[in-house]
């Protein structure tokens, strides 16, 4: 009997503004990789600074995927996610390519390299309507406690911002009776033969790293790339422009509030996202921690990855 042999996966994980991309890129050039991008954001076309994507010619340096794929108003999930990354996981391992899923979105980096099961549940247009009503009036607070009640695992796990996945979970239990907890099974074992690095750093250190990167993304045009959208017709209250410095920019942008309240407003809601970041990855025993901080430790912690990385697949740097 032949044992079927376990695609080969490399993940790197951690908070925004730890050092990913750089990391991502040289492992992928030296172990003839390509990235899969594991961010919700970074499939928008037209949100590019706000999301943090690689430059074009950090792109130029290995292929890259799901970045780019997706207008601001298509429907993205985390379900579609799985799937496209199972599938170029396959094609990259027939094409003697290394997989990398680089990103900071935990759920959707789980659903990979632990197969969640996600529920099939069909959808109710008419209680999708009533609950972002509710929404809308009462508040995304009280939506979010109404998940509280009958489903309180899925709801510790979803931000009382990210209304969409909250009505989405309490039209699962409307419609069906099961909690979409009880639809998310976790694989105990991943189905690949996966390396999970993750990168981590000293808290205040970090969120220096956070504030100058906001003000960077300013001066780089992320208010004009956020006007650029509203005058393109988006949305304001479109998934996409939910997110981190697209959200606290367009009250700004109607003269509501002040630019130095909005990018606070950016800066202190990617720190809690930060936190929310290592809470949950801290929560999988796989990964394998690198701590950041000093600048002086760095050499040494990408000398051990490809140590590992080569260790694991028995592949040789391609120096």
């Amino acid at each position: 009997m032949t044992l079927h042999k376990r695609e080969k996966l490399v993940v790197i994980v951690g908070p925004t503004a730890v050092g990913k991309t750089n990391l991502s890129l040289e492992l992928a050039s030296e172990f003839e990789g390509e990235i899969i991008s594991g961010d919700s954001m970074q499939v928008y076309r037209g949100m590019d600074i706000g999301t943090a994507k690689a430059s074009p010619s950090e792109l130029a340096t290995v292929p890259h995927h799901l970045i780019d794929i997706k207008d601001p108003d298509e429907e993205y999930s985390v379900a579609i996610f799985q799937e496209s990354a199972a599938r170029l996981i396959t094609d990259m391992n027939q094409r003697a390519r290394l997989p990398f899923i680089v990103g900071g979105t935990g759920l959707y980096i789980e659903s990979v390299t632990h197969r969640f099961q996600f529920s099939s549940t069909s959808q109710d247009p008419e209680l999708r309507e009533r609950l972002q009503r509710m929404a809308d009036t009462e508040g995304a607070e009280a939506l979010h406690a109404r998940l509280a009640d009958v489903d309180p695992i899925t709801a510790e796990r979803l931000h009382p911002n990210d209304v969409k996945r909250v009505i989405r979970a309490i039209e699962i239990y409307e419609s069906s009776g099961y909690k979409m907890s009880d639809f998310q099974l976790r694989a105990q074992h991943s189905p690949y033969e996966v390396v999970i690095i993750g990168l981590t750093m000293d808290r205040a250190k970090l969120y220096e790293r956070i504030n100058h990167r906001v003000e960077l993304m300013i001066e780089a045009g992320l208010i004009e790339e956020v006007r650029g959208l509203l005058d393109r017709g988006y949305d304001p209250s479109l998934v996409s422009m939910q997110g981190l410095g697209y959200k606290e920019l367009i009250p700004y942008l109607y003269g509501e509030i002040t630019l130095e309240k909005a990018i606070n407003d950016i800066q202190k809601r990617t720190r809690n996202f930060a936190k929310r970041q290592l809470s949950w990855f801290r929560r999988m025993p796989e990964i394998q921690w690198f701590d950041m901080t000093d600048p002086a430790d760095q050499p040494n912690n990408v000398q051990t990855i490809k140590q590992i990385l080569a260790g694991k697949f028995q592949q040789l740097p391609n120096i």
